[in-house]
């Protein structure tokens, strides 16, 4: 049974409307320009080091294939790793406004335990780096079958989500379109505020117009607790919070890697270049003048009187033949072309200049510090973008186990490791300044980067040494009970004595 798409609003208009944007986004698109924006596809080839080839006159593609698999340097991998490798969260923070004390740690040990209940300390670098190299991540909150909330990693090859008109930060939809391999078929899952709905095709590909009335081949998927595949949306809005990598260059999100893509065939170019020279230009190549060359009595063609061999010597009976040799191509140029691309690269990118060129000589500590200046300063700025996202998990998931307080406790607040690099020295010397100055235990803890678990730990344990520590000998006792000191008219000394 077809699934009618003509009316704004209705589930078969969000799938194909969401569909289709699902799978262009996954193709290069070309403007009235000539401008080229990558499509998710081409940025997961360059992440994964399968660049275009480069084009080399005169060299057959074949070859340069060949080539391309000992020349291949996958730069624009290192762009990506090195800010996601310095991107961690720790924890949440909750209770900035009104909730101290207990209830406020309370807060936090619960989204702790929702943390690390969906295994996100180790999921969290999944969506991070899928947000840096395919646009944006996206987080599903559902519940699970004990109604605690379950937290998924989901890509844009498989979600697409659109905001209510005039509104950024609330979903009017979201959809998950997937291959399910057990039964060969296509799942799709729409959500909306209200209701959530499955459907289902035959087709293992599926393809949208955009302008279908209604759409063939598509079904609502059965569910044992909804009819036509529907079923309320007990959480009352969109469960898929996105995490958008650079909304200032593009609303929809802009790539880590995908202003160096140039910069990148640029390297392989010369790379491919470096090994043609290489390959003819830099083993001497030997002449000889004067020679006669036999031909081949059957075919016609000359017969190559040497072989070019480095252990072989070129002799001839004929006094008059010369031989010589042309001077070996210079490898220098095609080097310094290299070294010049991967400083742009590493100047686009922010990425240090050592992590690139690999040696590091006689350079001091401060030196590396000012170096990593750009790439610590990128992260933190995505940590802040990525942050409120997380905090919109955590939100949602209280939602799920019905804590309306703190599903909508928007001081929360997201704890990330320090992504600049630090020795021990440097943090233990800052933790006891930081003491002279006032601030609390617990803060200086956080700020050596001990994780909330770790923290709340080393409390239990400081109370149990404080409890267990021998007394010193020469120690006022203290008394019991406070003897009142002060001067009562009418009474002598002994009397004040006999009543203490």
């Amino acid at each position: 049974m077809a699934i009618a798409a003509d009316q704004v609003g209705s589930p078969g208009w969000w799938l194909q409307r969401l569909g289709k944007q699902l799978l262009d986004e996954r193709k290069d698109d070309t403007d009235d320009r000539g401008e080229t924006t990558p499509g998710l596809d081409t940025l997961r080839d360059y992440a994964e080091g399968r660049a275009p080839l480069p084009t080399v006159p005169g060299v057959d593609p074949r070859e340069v294939a060949a080539w391309m698999r000992d020349a291949r340097t996958n730069w624009t991998a290192l762009v990506l790793d090195s800010p996601t490798e310095r991107m961690h969260v720790d924890g949440f923070r909750f209770g900035q406004s009104g909730d101290t004390g207990t209830g406020a740690q309370a807060a936090d040990e619960d989204a702790n335990r929702i943390w690390h209940e969906n295994a996100m300390a180790a999921d969290a670098d999944l969506v991070h780096y899928g947000a840096l190299s395919q646009r944006r991540a996206f987080v599903l909150v559902e519940a699970g079958d004990d109604g605690r909330p379950v937290l998924t990693h989901e890509t844009p090859r498989q979600v697409a989500v659109e905001h209510e008109q005039g509104n950024r930060r609330r979903l009017a939809a979201g959809l998950k379109m997937w291959r399910d391999d057990w039964t060969g078929q296509t799942r799709a899952t729409l959500w909306t505020p209200g209701e959530t709905h499955e459907f289902t095709t035959k087709t293992s590909n599926p393809t949208f117009s955009g302008r279908a009335a209604e759409l063939r081949g598509w079904d609502a998927f059965a569910l044992p607790n909804g009819d036509d595949g529907t079923r309320p949306n007990e959480l009352g809005m969109v469960p898929l919070v996105p995490f958008v990598n650079r909304r200032n260059r593009r609303l929809t999100g802009f790539a880590e890697h995908e202003d160096v893509l140039t910069v990148q065939n640029r390297i392989n170019l010369s790379l491919i270049n470096l090994i043609a020279a290489m390959k003819y230009g830099a083993f001497r190549q030997r002449w000889a003048a004067g020679l006669e060359v036999d031909e081949d009595p059957l075919t016609g063609a000359k017969i190559q009187p040497f072989t070019l061999d480095i252990k072989k010597l070129w002799t001839t009976d004929d006094p008059d033949v010369k031989f010589g040799e042309f001077s070996a191509t210079d490898l220098v140029p095609y080097v310094r072309a290299v070294e010049g691309a991967v400083q742009d690269l590493a100047a686009i990118s922010r990425t240090p200049p050592h992590y690139l060129i690999g040696a590091v000589v006689n350079v001091s500590g401060d030196a590396l510090k000012a170096a990593e200046t750009g790439l610590v300063s990128k992260v933190r700025d995505r940590q802040q973008a990525f942050g409120e996202s997380w905090e919109q998990v955590m939100r949602l998931a209280f939602r799920v186990l019905g804590d309306e307080q703190r599903a909508t406790a928007y001081t929360a607040e997201t704890v990330w490791r320090d992504p600049e690099s630090r020795s021990v020295a440097e943090l233990a010397d800052a933790a006891v300044k930081k003491q002279a100055a006032g601030v609390p235990w617990r803060q200086r803890m956080e700020d050596m980067g001990y994780t909330p678990a770790q923290i709340s730990r080393m409390e239990i344990d400081r109370a149990a040494d404080a409890m267990n520590a021998p007394q010193p000998l020469d120690a006022p006792v203290t008394p019991l009970v406070q003897r009142d000191e002060r001067t009562l008219i009418g009474r002598s000394t002994d009397d004040l004595s006999i009543a203490a």
